[in-house]
């Protein structure tokens, strides 16, 4: 049966749907990484004040943690009903979930206040805002990719993922900002609450703009191509879930693996690096955020090159290049900063973010082009987020573990390697995808067969 015909998108409503994308998950990552400075800097004194620093710490980013283990619940739920009912919806629901969460953080009663409530009502919030952000990835970069075509593909969808650095960058430069400004004291009476307050802010713009853009026009070919399918045979249409898992298992497998090195060195790199600085090498917290905000503005701006590479010379490539100079640079990296010097430590943090951009940058157009349009954003939530409770979720924490055990940075040198030997098994097992047309590949669903690119069809096959 063949997909109905979609028009193309105009370049003025992509660069729309780019824009309402970029925006909601800048907030969303601004919210959930904010956390994490927080848990670093922060939530150790205020929320575990009877421990000792290090165990507070650890505590504290168990909390973090948390966050993780609520993503995959998300992108199951968001991506059913996201293969179902659409993408825009769902997104419009996790930013209004992420930004409340986030905002009722910066009104939570301390430990010195309420006790060991106070944690667990930390806690919750978390799993909110886990469970909102497990949800937010798929369709934000799923909206984008299946707006443009197969030629920019992996360049326009790599702008949502610049949310992240975009995020972070946020997140860093407003707690760099009042730390500067505010005596430390100051800061854990009232000024960490400021930036979560300002989230619901950022909420109201994200969802101005979010609300502005159209379904996209493969979403709706598809419906429309099930709607018809149901109204000709009146056979229930099988669950996003398990077409998933009856077609495309394989792809969620390789996305997974995939996941290891980018997650684990993204939060080794941004998140742990604020302890190991702060602790084993007793810089400033200053020191350590103005490092890690400053990286974070080269990370925003080479993501879109690395994605617009991976159109001319594909996702593979470009993705092997990360996970290979991510697990080279580990040792180096942790030598930089045992220097002390800020302009090394600068230098560390901006290599790791560079070559974590590698691998960031094409996954959003390498995840979508693996599925089939009605479980796209299944398939893609699923193997992205189901990773990251065994990568990003304890890499902090494991991270933290090895220090206080080990006294050293070589075992959390070894812990990325290893994670980035994983990633470069899963990309060798992996079909170049850089070709693949998304209209076609839901045509190849419908009759059963392998998506193939188009560089695997005979010349005289190809579509033009």
């Amino acid at each position: 049966m063949a997909a109905p015909a979609t028009s193309p998108p105009t370049p003025g409503s992509l660069k729309r749907v780019v824009a309402a994308s970029l925006v909601g998950t800048t907030v969303e990552w601004y919210d959930f990484f904010l956390y994490g400075s927080a848990a670093a800097l922060v939530f150790n004194k205020l929320f575990f004040p009877e421990s000792d620093p290090l165990v507070g710490t650890l505590l504290s980013f168990l909390t973090y943690a948390v966050g993780f283990a609520a993503r995959p619940v998300g992108a199951l739920v968001f991506g059913h009903y996201g293969d179902r009912l659409g993408r825009k919806k769902l997104l419009v629901l996790s930013l209004l979930m992420m930004g409340g969460a986030t905002f009722a953080i910066g009104l939570l009663p301390t430990h010195a206040t309420v006790g060991s409530a106070a944690p667990v009502l930390l806690t919750v919030l978390r799993l909110v805002q886990g469970f909102a952000l497990g949800g937010e990835w798929g369709g934000a970069v799923l909206l984008v990719s299946e707006h443009g075509d197969a030629k920019r593909r992996g360049f326009w969808a790599s702008w949502p993922q610049t949310g992240a650095p975009a995020g972070q960058l946020l997140a860093t430069g407003v707690l760099s900002a009042l730390t500067a400004l505010m005596s430390d004291s100051a800061f854990l009476a009232w000024g960490w609450r400021i930036p979560f307050l300002l989230s619901g802010v950022l909420v109201i713009l994200g969802l101005w703009i979010r609300l502005s853009v159209d379904e996209s026009p493969v979403f709706k070919a598809a419906l429309a191509q099930a709607a018809q399918r149901k109204a000709e045979s009146a056979a229930a249409e099988k669950m996003p879930l398990i077409a998933v898992l009856r077609h495309h298992w394989r792809d969620v497998l390789i996305a997974m693996g995939a996941r290891m090195a980018e997650n684990i060195s993204y939060y080794v790199i941004t998140a742990f690096i604020l302890v190991y600085a702060t602790t084993a090498v007793d810089l400033s917290k200053q020191t350590a955020l103005n490092a890690v905000l400053i990286a974070s503005a080269v990370h925003f701006a080479v993501i879109p090159l690395w994605g617009a590479l991976s159109d001319r010379i594909g996702r593979k490539p470009v993705y092997l290049v990360g996970a290979i100079g991510v697990g080279l640079w580990m040792f180096p990296f942790f030598a930089l900063i045992d220097t002390r010097s800020f302009g090394s430590l600068l230098l560390a943090v901006t290599v790791g973010l560079i070559f974590h951009g590698a691998m960031y940058a094409p996954q959003a157009a390498f995840f979508a082009e693996m599925f089939a349009t009605r479980m796209r954003y299944s398939g893609a939530s699923i193997g992205a987020q189901f990773s990251s409770v065994a990568a990003g979720a304890p890499a902090p924490l494991i991270a933290t573990a090895l220090l206080a055990d080990f006294g050293t940075s070589t075992p959390i040198a070894l812990y990325v390697i290893a994670a980035a030997l994983l990633t470069v098994v899963a990309l060798l097992c992996a079909k170049e995808t850089r070709h693949r047309d998304l209209a076609d590949i839901d045509a190849e669903a419908e009759e059963g067969r392998e998506p193939v690119t188009r560089a695997e069809l005979p010349a005289d096959a190809r579509p033009v």
